[in-house]
């Protein structure tokens, strides 16, 4: 008796984070936390945090207009110095390259600002459609960002890969929306029990973007 051949599922489509995932991350977000939140404030959120997390943006949104803007000229401050250390994250075009190979759509959702993301395609050479930033409203961990991209694609959620290195925002956006998800953690912080009973899991986890590239070519049907 023989076996059936595994079916593979079709991803028509990958949807990546910006910051820690295709670049390399060069923002200190806790100290940024720090600046806007204040020390006490920031280890209050921590503490209470099952993952560990902070959704700066979140808590900002809830204060007066002007210690809104006073926060945000702050992170605006760390994100400029960000830009002027912009790297590619290694196995990134490599990976581009195999995606435009298999005529695979490429999108970008990212909670950092337009001209960001317009600097990193200027920079190298990479174009990202539909690329997010948090101009767009809801901004992730919400579902739609992504959901906007898949039907902006016309294509299913559960036909499309969301990789980012944040469980509470990337993984969490992907999982809402009905899509693969895959989590980028390159030092394995995630493997710490703190993160083993949060809402959101992702479907597959990598230490970097050569291992994803291997899992989208063996475990998947890359039809576009």
């Amino acid at each position: 008796m023989s076996l059936q051949p595994t079916i593979k599922s079709r991803i028509r489509g990958v949807v990546f984070d910006m910051d820690g995932t295709l670049t390399v991350p060069v923002i200190d977000f806790p100290a940024m936390y720090k600046a806007v939140l204040g020390k006490d404030q920031y280890f209050n959120i921590i503490a209470s945090s099952p993952s560990g997390g902070i959704d700066i943006l979140h808590h900002i949104e809830q204060w007066s207009p002007d210690k809104q803007q006073k926060a945000y000229e702050i992170i605006a401050d760390f994100e400029q110095q960000g830009l002027d250390r912009l790297q590619i994250m290694p196995g990134a075009e490599d990976l581009c390259g195999f995606l435009n190979s298999r005529n695979i759509r490429r999108g970008l959702i990212t909670r950092n600002v337009k001209s960001a993301v317009d600097l990193f395609h200027e920079k190298f050479g990479m174009s990202f459609s539909p690329a997010l930033s948090r101009e767009f409203r809801p901004y992730k961990p919400d579902p739609a960002p992504l959901l906007h991209i898949c039907s902006t694609w016309g294509v299913e959620p559960n036909e499309v890969v969301m990789i980012g290195d944040s469980l509470k925002d990337d993984v969490a956006c992907g999982k809402r929306a009905g899509a693969v998800t895959c989590l980028l953690d390159e030092t394995g912080r995630y493997d710490s029990p703190k993160y083993a009973n949060v809402e959101h899991k992702p479907d597959y986890k990598v230490s970097s973007l050569a291992q994803f590239h291997s899992l989208l070519e063996s475990t998947f049907d890359l039809t576009p």
